[in-house]
């Protein structure tokens, strides 16, 4: 048999002394943890090692000794090292021996209470303690048979080394009785600032928890349930936008503890993505506030509305004539155009009525901004859709009447070939009709198939429209899906510090010769940047269309109107 020992590269240079770690027998591999140097008390050792078991729930023991002979060149060290295996009874009972400057080590496998001993081959892993115990493995998503069992005997490595963060915050330094190799044996990584900001985030987390319960309440109160508030609430992006937040401050200002890592990093995550947003938010606060930009945006804004009411009137008066050369009913064609010419008119009005106030609002619309750059975005959406609202309504006009004329044809071309729709088993059956039913039938199906193509014409042109300002403002929603959903934090992380995020490990031969162990090191591979974004990506509320080519394709031939982006996203852990 193989036998894996998985040995820390900081304690190549330690003291002569004992090895602790964790025995895996179904795997028959040990983990060493630290060294233990001389001189020390056996009983002492096994409780502190106890006391170690009981608050890390992982089985830490004695498992064999280590010899480093630069430092130790008494003769009686070898006999002395293998006595202490009859004193913590560990089987088997490794030892692992330096020899002086040489780069050859020697490992030997010692089996008293074994009947059978048999010779095993010594595989000797070197591991960086500090990445494995800061790393957090993610295994692939499609393991499956052999890659799956060797994820989790690696996930059994990282989680034992991961566990055992208490064996490691003892140092050189400590006056107790015990004194330790491992990877923090030179000193305890900590940083002041660090540890101030945790002393501060208890009281501002309390505060800013109290004062979200509140907020929340308010929102959840019935006064926002009654008809106009709840639909502008369900209506505009800045509500959403606003509500979406809100949700991701009470997840940081959470007291409760992150019980695994996923939800530890989530929160880093919507810390960090919270943190840019507003930060970018305040950088346009200050663009806009410069130069008296938003006076001159408030006098560009008039006239670009008059300009597209008159591109919109110019349109009505080519469609009113004979566009494109065809031959249009010119009845309904008038009274069509009138319809909307008039509609038009309305809106001048209406923006010009606005016209002294639209300063003031820019300038406190401004002020959101420090809300965050979404805040801003969803409500530059929400502008938008107040501005072309005429155009939404010419959208609605325009399908309505082009969808009962479809409807009415539909309806029509089966009472020629004697069918109807049956409502209650919705299907279609067979029908007898008498001769005035056909009659009339025919004339209304003359009369609507040569009034749709002018229908379909109007139609055609304010859909392109419709679908040109859905087109703009899925753009803007698609850059606030994109800062809420990515996770900054974690490829932040991937990039500087790649080794916290793997996706496996790998392994480099340092040394191979007849008669000795196997010389391993094992090197982290990390997730990719794809992987973090799977795998960290952050929910939503919104998201563009997820229908395909041909559905939308039905919905716009038989007129259904379309109403993107304000259905519920996906929902993530």
């Amino acid at each position: 048999m193989v036998l894996k020992v998985f040995f820390p590269s900081c304690c190549s240079s330690a003291d002569s002394g004992i090895l602790i770690g964790r025995w895996i027998s179904e795997q028959n591999s040990a983990v060493i943890l630290a060294v233990v140097h001389f001189p020390f008390i056996p009983v002492q050792v096994k409780q502190y090692l106890g006391e170690v078991q009981r608050v890390t729930k992982v089985s830490v023991s004695v498992l064999g000794s280590w010899s480093n002979s630069k430092q130790e060149k008494e003769e009686s060290l070898s006999e002395f090292l293998e006595d202490l295996g009859t004193i913590f009874c560990h089987e088997p009972w490794i030892q692992i021996s330096k020899e002086g400057d040489s780069k050859f080590w020697s490992c030997s496998i010692l089996q008293k209470h074994s009947k059978n001993p048999q010779e095993e081959e010594i595989i000797l892993v070197y591991y960086d303690q500090r990445k494995v115990m800061l790393s957090h493995l993610h295994p692939p998503l499609d393991t499956a048979g052999q890659r799956a069992e060797d994820a989790s005997k690696l996930s059994a490595i990282f989680d034992t080394v991961a566990r055992s963060q208490v064996l490691f915050m003892t140092d050189r330094y400590d006056e107790g009785p015990i004194k330790l190799t491992h990877w923090q044996s030179d000193g305890v990584e900590a940083s002041i600032i660090v540890e101030l900001l945790k002393q501060a985030s208890v009281p501002a987390c309390m505060l800013l928890t109290f004062l979200l319960s509140l907020l929340s309440g308010i929102c959840r109160s019935r006064v926002l349930k009654f008809w106009p508030l709840s639909f502008l609430w369900s209506k505009l992006s800045t509500c959403e936008q606003l509500g979406h937040r809100l949700q991701h401050l009470q997840v940081i200002s959470s007291n409760k503890k992150a019980q695994n890592q996923n939800q530890l990093m989530r929160k880093a995550n919507v810390f960090v993505s919270l943190l840019i947003d507003v930060a970018l938010g305040i950088l346009l606060m200050s663009w806009l506030y410069r130069k008296n930009r938003i006076g001159h945006l408030a006098d560009t804004l008039i006239p670009v509305a008059d300009h597209v009411a008159e591109e919109l009137q110019d349109l009505l008066q080519w469609l009113m004539g004979a566009p494109a050369g065809l031959k249009m009913n010119r009845a309904l064609d008038q009274v069509l155009g009138r319809f909307f010419l008039y509609h038009i008119h309305l809106w001048i009005s209406y923006i010009h009525l606005l016209s002294p106030f639209i300063e003031m609002i820019l300038w406190y619309v401004g002020l959101s901004a420090c809300l965050g750059l979404t805040v801003a975005l969803c409500i530059l959406s929400d502008i938008i859709a107040l501005l072309t609202f005429h155009i939404y309504c010419f959208y609605v006009y325009g399908a309505r009447l082009y969808c009962l004329k479809i409807y009415g044809l539909s309806s029509l071309w089966r009472l020629f070939r004697g069918k109807k729709w049956n409502v209650l088993r919705q299907r279609v059956d067979s029908c007898s009709y008498d001769l005035d039913q056909l009659f009339i039938g025919t004339l209304l199906f003359t009369i609507l198939l040569f009034l749709l193509p002018t229908t379909a014409l109007y139609y055609l042109v304010f859909t392109l429209l419709r679908l040109l300002v859905v087109i703009v403002q899925g753009l803007i929603h698609l850059l606030v899906d994109l800062i809420d959903s990515l996770p900054l934090y974690s490829l932040i992380l991937r990039l500087c510090r790649s080794y916290r995020l793997a996706a496996g490990v790998k392994f480099r031969v340092l040394e191979q010769q007849d008669g000795k162990p196997l010389r391993l090191l094992m090197q982290i591979n990390p997730l990719s940047y794809g992987g973090v974004v799977q795998t960290y990506r952050l929910p939503t509320y919104s998201c563009y269309p997820r229908d395909s080519w041909a559905s939308l394709c039905k919905k716009l031939f038989l007129g259904e109107l379309i109403y993107p982006w304000k259905h519920k996203g996906d929902k993530q852990n």
